[in-house]
């Protein structure tokens, strides 16, 4: 199955921000039992290429590995280079889709307006991350999705348990899930990723609803 095919399927991207690089596989394992299959390390995490690498190697196509907050076609390469097979960014770059679509990946640029989403995909960008989606809300995606219905939409910022159905059925293609999901200032413990897979789970559960 394909990167693409894979986020239409699984709907939810688990992001994955400043964890130590020691936690990271332990952080993703727990993900992975709880159902998640979609995970972004952002590149301003701790040895963030390092922590694709290990994640691509460890769970090879099981687990789909992306580079998020990539602002730039350089750190993109880098990222791709140590397995990422999507890269995500919180605003819109054209050299950095282009780098991104070179290589085979799938492109997540991320856009605001109504305008921005057009570009976005007009320049090459397979899903259009609508960031921040806090302040725009499930409404939002659905009247976009009335002119704009060719366009995946992926809103992120401000995703929890209480809104996941809501952006779905207003038709969001899928969802990044940040802090709601996966909070790095927590301190590791066997505890934590016992509630993390649990929270996972109610995620799933969620998007399947």
């Amino acid at each position: 199955m394909n990167t693409l095919q894979k986020i239409a399927d699984n709907k939810l991207i688990a992001i994955v921000r400043g964890a130590r690089p020691e936690d990271i596989l332990k952080i993703v394992q727990s993900l992975y039992d709880g159902g998640i299959r979609i995970v972004e390390i952002t590149m301003n995490s701790p040895k963030a290429l390092s922590a694709i690498e290990m994640v691509a190697d460890q769970f090879g196509g099981e687990m789909a590995v992306g580079a998020g907050t990539v602002l730039d076609p350089e750190s993109a390469r880098s990222a791709l280079i140590a397995g990422a097979q999507f890269i995500l960014s919180p605003t819109l770059h054209a050299e950095t889709i282009k780098l991104t679509k070179r290589y085979g990946a799938v492109s997540i640029p991320a856009a605001f307006t109504p305008t921005e989403i057009l570009t976005a995909y007009e320049l090459g960008g397979d899903i259009i991350k609508v960031f921040p989606a806090t302040v725009l809300g499930p409404q939002f995606i659905k009247d976009i999705h009335g002119p704009l219905p060719q366009i995946p939409l992926l809103p992120t910022g401000g995703v929890g348990l209480d809104n996941v159905k809501s952006y779905l059925d207003a038709g969001a293609f899928g969802l990044g899930i940040g802090s709601s999901l996966v909070n790095t200032k927590k301190e590791v413990t066997e505890a934590y990723l016992e509630e993390l897979t649990e929270k996972a789970k109610q995620f799933v559960s969620a998007a399947q609803l």
